[in-house]
């Protein structure tokens, strides 16, 4: 991926919060093993029960964020570090769906991602980077270990890259445009299986995430998005297939567990997405997935 290097980036919607050491998951989610957490929660919608928020813990307060504002100031600085890439690209993907909403007539109201290191609260519960990367719909934030990438690569087969972390950050932010868009209140919670609402609602955040690549340029915070790009989000995508965490995991498939589709089902909404541009053709609610 190759960022403008003149383009101001705005640090303001990215925040460092303060790790720290919990007893586990709260607010329903239970205590399981790392392998079963990432299984049931990779790419989480509300991963600890609740989209209200009750009984959850409260998050905890951030760490001042202005080691950020001193070192991610242009494109130029997503190229060569971790954290301004994270930035870069929340910017742009935020640029995206604000000017999506408005040609709507819609307001799209901007979501702030949380880099936490090890554990954090957050209005979901008690997080973990066993969780892997989720958006909370009662805080409405994106929270990101980023740690998490090199298990992606080296745990489940992914190519990594800088386009694989890009498509994971557009894929939780496909969850913040159907939190405020409502598709998330109309699925109901806890349904599993290769057609549930709960996959559906996870192959249209792919979806998203590939029509926000698509448009990625026009957001001026890209110079240009490749097809070696677009491969590395393709393998992420088909890496955290259901299908595939399970054999892994467990050695064979359950498709009445599913809750966030095939590799094959991910990498074609991911295409989808990327080859049309238009948010409207990611309708996984209806007809066959």
């Amino acid at each position: 991926m190759d960022f403008n290097d003149d383009v101001r980036l705005d640090p303001s919607q990215v925040e460092v919060g303060r790790g720290g050491r919990g007893r586990g998951v709260a607010a329903g989610g239970g205590v399981v093993g790392v392998i079963g957490l990432l299984v049931a929660l990779f790419f989480g919608v509300d991963p600890f029960g609740g989209q209200d928020g009750q009984d959850a813990r409260q998050p905890q307060g951030v760490q001042d964020a202005g080691d950020l504002r001193e070192k991610c100031l242009t494109g130029a600085d997503a190229e060569r570090d971790e954290d301004c890439l994270v930035v870069g690209v929340v910017n742009s993907v935020q640029n995206y769906w604000e000017k999506a909403f408005a040609e709507d007539g819609l307001t799209y109201a901007p979501a702030r991602t949380q880099l936490f290191e090890g554990a954090t609260q957050t209005g979901c519960g008690y997080a973990t980077k066993d969780v892997g990367p989720f958006y909370c719909p009662a805080d409405q934030k994106v929270y990101l270990d980023l740690t998490f990438f090199d298990e992606l690569q080296s745990g489940y087969g992914a190519q990594g890259g800088p386009a694989a972390r890009a498509y994971v950050i557009g894929h939780e932010y496909g969850h913040h445009a159907q939190n405020l868009l409502g598709a998330m209140s109309r699925t109901r919670q806890g349904a599993t299986g290769a057609s549930s609402p709960a996959v559906r609602l996870e192959l249209q955040a792919d979806c998203y995430a590939g029509v926000w690549m698509h448009n990625a340029v026009k957001t001026g915070y890209l110079a240009k998005i490749t097809q070696a790009d677009l491969d590395q989000a393709l393998s992420a995508a088909q890496a955290v297939g259901d299908d595939r965490i399970q054999q892994r995991s467990q050695g064979y498939v359950q498709p009445d567990s599913f809750t966030h589709g095939t590799s094959a089902q991910r990498a074609a909404w991911l295409t989808t997405g990327y080859s049309s541009g238009d948010p409207d053709r990611c309708d996984t609610f209806k007809g066959e997935i």
